[in-house]
Parts: structure tokens; C-alpha cells; sequence
């Protein structure tokens, strides 16, 4: 890198950090304004935060290595979350902007009573705030720590400090976010997460149009991979006898880990943005958004590029450094600056996200729920800022001893398998209560742990899903129906907030006289279609990338029947609910 690669990182630096420093006293007014931007995000703004969150600087690395592995049939490990990302659309997202609360833990006391509600929230507030969220930081500190050796970063700036490089390289991007995080708040975080998602988005690009033509585009890579048999990389689906991704893994991310992993109902980085949305139909339109941003628009440019890198550099020890490869060969002075520079945006966009997510529970869950219900606004947002360091403290750890990007984020989707039934069942019947909740995640995360021992070290990541999933199940089924539903008076008052369709709130609409405001057969059925529409699209798009006409041409027009059934669907409710 020289001096006008530089000088682009510097001025991308400076203009974050005034951001945060625009938005430190709008952020700093109250809780809401801290952690939910006043509830006053417009969708554009909530979607595009969301898919910054999704890009960060691991994710280019991780997909690099994932397809020099398993070739593309390998990105159905990230893939499925479509399917649950599409019901988050139709099912939860006007839910969650009607619930009101202000984290989704927030949640678990308005929907269950008595002391195992509070149990359970400051269980789910300490577990997703510590453990989960900090592992989670770590692998993409990991990825920053990668991201900075490989530039050579480090060796050019020739500071003369005691103990490992990358100790040092650690603290230092880690305390750069913090001072960010802390003082923008959600309103700086989302605000900026907008110019991030762009310089990330572009910074990929870059990379695919000087690195491409080397090994002779498209036609190219098609050829070459054939030529070195390893054209199994270019199949779509692990159908073939010498495919890298095994039909019990592809089948266990297709069949399970969308309804059984812990996001099941949104997860707890997208439910900030649609509380913090102005309208339900802004959190709707927000997840949408989202969905073609991160499944038709990024998918297809980090694939190509890890089948460049695949060519380019066979037997790399680490594949995941192969696009650090090719930036550091193909991009011009000025634009590896630039690139560099969108790195440091994907990295930042998703680790303050996390932090103020992070942060939230335990303002909100923990401190102002156990030790300071009485606590002042100013007094939350300081704990909020406090608990942001010590969370960015554990995350440093966890990325100064992880070595490998894939494996961490394969380890993160197993504990969190288990208890995602049961938030999907929750909103729509009466019957699931605090202790079954309770039951799965604890299961599901010790059942994850446990499958990790060196004796099942040989064990298919599909079979491990398996038997977290419906091991967590015979756990919580019979707890369920053991344990005493929530009292009346409970449920009444989650329903009158949230008014869910579907028959598992007969009850609760006859005592209280008030029709539901989700017609849940017409969201299912705008689910299905969705889901096909996503796939169809996503699919569609990548057989034309690499001329598999053919496919591309009917796989398109399934997608436009797809999107006719779904439009379908949403003028007949648009005629149901005019007067």
C-alpha cells in the first residue's frame, strides 16, 4: 500500500468518526434514542443497516473459503436463512414493530408471567449479551486481524511494541469501533451502516472486474476448473457423486436449520431495526429490502471472486486469505486504498451493531430490569457505553486465540440450533410458556457442546444439526406440557398488544372481544411464494452469470409466476380491508 492508498483510509476514518461524533448527543438523549433511534427508522434506511450488518469484512473471507472448499453448493450453509428471512417479512416483522418493547428479550415478560419469565429474560439477556454476542464479535475481529496481516498493514505502521503483532492489531481496530459505537448510538450506527453497505458493496466489485479478466472471464474459470478437476465447484446443488458438501448437510440446512436456529422469529439484530422503524408497514418493507440486497445483490460477485482466487492460488494453507490475494495483485494504487477502506466499513457497520445490540440487553435486560429499575435515562446510557468495553474486551480474546473464520461461524449456527420452534410457536399459541423456552436454548446450546467432544469429532455438521434440533425437542416437548400454562390475565395482555392471527388465540379473542390484525393464512401463503421468489431470483441470477442459459431463462420465469401469485395475494387484502 502507498501514500494515496493511505490517504483514502484516513479520510474514510475521519468521516466515520465525525458521524459518530454528530449523532454522540441525539444518541445520548435517552434509551429509545440509544438502542431505537426513536422508533423513527425509514425502511430504506432499517433494510440497507440490515444488510451492512450481514456484510462484513468476514463474510468476503469466509465465502472464499467456503467455495474453495465446497465449491458453490457450499453457500447453502448460509443460503437457507433465506427461508426464514422471507417469513420474518410476512409473519414477525409487523409483530415485533407492534410489540413495542425495546429488545427482543423484552419480549419474554410480556408474553409469559411470574418468576420464570424473569428467569428466563435475564437468562436469554446475560447468554446472548456475553457469550453469544462476543464469540460472534470475535470472528469478525478475527477476519479484520486476517484482513490487516495480509495488507501488511501492520509491518508499514513499524510500531515497536512488546509481545505479538496481532495482540496489538486486536486492540487497536478494537478500540476504533468502540469510540465509534459508543458515541453514535443505533442513529449512527444505521446512518453510517447506508455509505458502508455501498463502499463494501463497490469495494467487491472492484476486485471482480481486474481480477476476472486474468483468468479469462467467465468462459475462463468454467474451463480451468474443469481442466484441474475441481469443476464440482461450479455445481449449484451437492447432487453429484464428488460433491464437496454432503446430501445430510444440504438437507439438514434446508429442513431444519432455518425453523430450529436461534433467529428463527428475526434474530435479535433485525428486531432492533424493525422496533426501531416508524410504521409496522416500514419494518415489512425494511425486510424486503433486505432479502434482495443480501441474496440477489452481493451473493454472486463474492463467488465469482472465490473462484478466481480458487484458480489463482490452488493450495493456499488458508483460503480465506485468496481475496486479500487478489486485492493486494490486481487493485491500483488508490483503489486498494479504496477497497481496504470498504473492509474497514463492513467491519465496522457489523461490529457496532453488535456492540449497541449487545449493549441493549444489558441496559435494558439485566441493569435496568435487576439492579436499577429505578435508574435515569442518562445513568443507561453510560452503563450502555460502560458494557459496550468489556464486551469489545472479550470479543479482542476470542479473536487473538481463533484461527479459522468457517469454523467459528459453523460452531455459532450449532449452539444456537434448539430453541427456534419455540419463538416461532410463541406468537401463534397460547400453550408455549417460559420454561419450554427456557428448555430448548439451554438444551439445544448443551447438546451442541457436548457434540464437539473429541469423540464425535468425525460427526456430518447436517447429522449434529439433526440431533441438536430433536434432541433440544424431546427436551422441551414434554417440559411444555408438564409445566403450567401462563396464567389468563398474561396472555390477554400480549394478545391486546400484539393481536397474532390463527386459531392458537381463540381464547384470547373471545375474552377480549378484539379481532386479530394478521391475517395469518393470507401471510403463509405470501411466505411460500416469497420463498420461492427469493430462491427462483437468487438462482436465476447465477446461472446467468455464468451463461447456463438454459436454466437462467426458466428459473427467471418461474420467479415472475412467483411474484404474479404473490402480488395475487396482496391486492386480495388490500380489497378485504378497504371499506
Amino acid at each position: 500500500m502507498n501514500t494515496l492508498d493511505w490517504v483514502v483510509i484516513v479520510a474514510y476514518l475521519a468521516g466515520t468518526l465525525a458521524v459518530g461524533v454528530w449523532f454522540s448527543q441525539r444518541a445520548g438523549r435517552s434509551v429509545a434514542d440509544f438502542f431505537a433511534s426513536g422508533r423513527s427508522l425509514p425502511w430504506w434506511l432499517a433494510g440497507t443497516s440490515m444488510a451492512a450488518t450481514t456484510f462484513s469484512v468476514d463474510t468476503p473471507l469466509y465465502v472464499t473459503g467456503l467455495v474453495a472448499r465446497r465449491g458453490i453448493a457450499g453457500n447453502w450453509e448460509w443460503w437457507a436463512f433465506g427461508i426464514s428471512h422471507v417469513l420474518m417479512i410476512y409473519l414477525f416483522a409487523r409483530l415485533w414493530r407492534r410489540s413495542n418493547v425495546l429488545t427482543d428479550i423484552e419480549l419474554t415478560e410480556l408474553r409469559y408471567g411470574g418468576q420464570s419469565a424473569a428467569l428466563l429474560r435475564g437468562v436469554r439477556a446475560f447468554i446472548f449479551a456475553v457469550p453469544i454476542n462476543t464469540i460472534g464479535m470475535g470472528y469478525v475481529l478475527l477476519a479484520m486481524r486476517k484482513v490487516i496481516e495480509a495488507l501488511g498493514i501492520w509491518d508499514a505502521v513499524q510500531l515497536d511494541l512488546p509481545g505479538e503483532p496481532r495482540f496489538w492489531i486486536v486492540v487497536g481496530i478494537s478500540v476504533l469501533v468502540l469510540i465509534y459505537a459508543g458515541l453514535a448510538g443505533l442513529w449512527g450506527v444505521v446512518v453510517t451502516d447506508f455509505f458502508q453497505f455501498i463502499l463494501a458493496l463497490l469495494g467487491a466489485l472492484l476486485v471482480v472486474g481486474f481480477a476476472l479478466p486474468d483468468v479469462g472471464g467467465i468462459a475462463g474459470i468454467k474451463l480451468t476448473l474443469v481442466e484441474t478437476g475441481l469443476g464440482d465447484r461450479l455445481d449449484f446443488f451437492p447432487w453429484s457423486q464428488v460433491a464437496q458438501l454432503s446430501m445430510t448437510t444440504f438437507l439438514a440446512y434446508l429442513g431444519i436449520q432455518w425453523w430450529a436456529f436461534r433467529a428463527s422469529d428475526g434474530g435479535g439484530i433485525f428486531i432492533q431495526r424493525f422496533i426501531s422503524s416508524k410504521t409496522e408497514d416500514d419494518a415489512a418493507k425494511a425486510a424486503w429490502l433486505f432479502n434482495v440486497l443480501h441474496y440477489l445483490v452481493r451473493t454472486w460477485p463474492w463467488i465469482v471472486v472465490a473462484l478466481v482466487a480458487l484458480i489463482l492460488y490452488p493450495g493456499l494453507a488458508d483460503p480465506e486469505i485468496g481475496y486479500i490475494r487478489l486485492m493486494l495483485d490486481y487493485l491500483p494504487a488508490g483503489l486498494l486504498g479504496l477497497v481496504a477502506a470498504s473492509f474497514l466499513a463492513a467491519f465496522m457497520s457489523t461490529v457496532s451493531t453488535q456492540i449497541n445490540w449487545g449493549a441493549s440487553y444489558v441496559v435494558n435486560d439485566l441493569y435496568g430490569r435487576w439492579l436499577r429499575p429505578d435508574a435515569s435515562e442518562h445513568e443507561l446510557v453510560w452503563v450502555g457505553r460502560i458494557s459496550s468495553v468489556a464486551m469489545v474486551a472479550l470479543a479482542a480474546t476470542a479473536a487473538f486465540f481463533a484461527q479459522d473464520i468457517g469454523t467459528v461461524f459453523r460452531f455459532m449456527i450449532a449452539i444456537g440450533t434448539g430453541p427456534g420452534a419455540v419463538l416461532i410457536l410463541r406468537w401463534f399459541w397460547w400453550r408455549v410458556n417460559a420454561v419450554a423456552e427456557l428448555a430448548a436454548m439451554l438444551a439445544g446450546m448443551l447438546i451442541a457442546v457436548l457434540s464437539y467432544l473429541p469423540a464425535f469429532a468425525g460427526m456430518d455438521f447436517g447429522l449434529r444439526l439433526a440431533v441438536t434440533a430433536f434432541g433440544s425437542a424431546a427436551i422441551w416437548v414434554p417440559t411444555m406440557l408438564l409445566a403450567k400454562p401462563e396464567q389468563p390475565e398474561t396472555l390477554e395482555r400480549f394478545y391486546r398488544r400484539t393481536r397474532p392471527g390463527g386459531p392458537g388465540w381463540r381464547r384470547q379473542r373471545e375474552a377480549t372481544g378484539l379481532e386479530p390484525l394478521q391475517d395469518l393464512a393470507a401471510d403463509l401463503q405470501s411466505s411460500f411464494w416469497g420463498i420461492a421468489l427469493l430462491f427462483a431470483m437468487m438462482l436465476g441470477v447465477g446461472w446467468l452469470v455464468f451463461g447456463i442459459w438454459a436454466k437462467a431463462a426458466a428459473t427467471l420465469a418461474a420467479a415472475s409466476f412467483f411474484f404474479y401469485r404473490l402480488r395475487r395475494i396482496g391486492r386480495r387484502i388490500e380489497d378485504v380491508a378497504s371499506p
